[in-house]
């Protein structure tokens, strides 16, 4: 496992963490009667260090970036064909079956 997959789970974990201490804070305030204002200092650090790993795990999981600029040597060049009329693409529907009684079963 890569350095950004076990900083994507640390940051997971120590959301739900920060989700159970905040479920366990309302808790323990509705037994006391008290009102829920805001989470303590520690479980915002908490959430705020969770989003961060998160964040960081989200940009250095997937890769290398690659160039967006025009002019660039590493894009490749895709030509459509002029007539665009009759284009034909794969897509899933080919799997599904192709009579009408099984369709439109009423």
């Amino acid at each position: 496992m890569g350095l950004g997959v076990v900083m994507g789970l640390l940051g997971g974990l120590l959301l739900a963490h920060a989700a159970y201490s905040t479920i366990q804070y309302r808790g323990m305030l509705k037994i006391m009667e008290e009102e829920f204002s805001a989470p303590p200092l520690n479980v915002v650090g908490e959430l705020l260090l969770g989003l961060g790993l998160c964040m960081w795990a989200g940009l250095a999981f997937p890769g290398k970036f690659l160039s967006i600029l025009p002019h660039s040597e590493e894009n490749r060049v895709v030509a459509l064909p002029a007539n665009l009329d009759f284009m034909i693409f794969n897509h899933r529907g080919k799997v599904l079956p192709s009579n009408m009684e099984l369709k439109l079963k009423i």
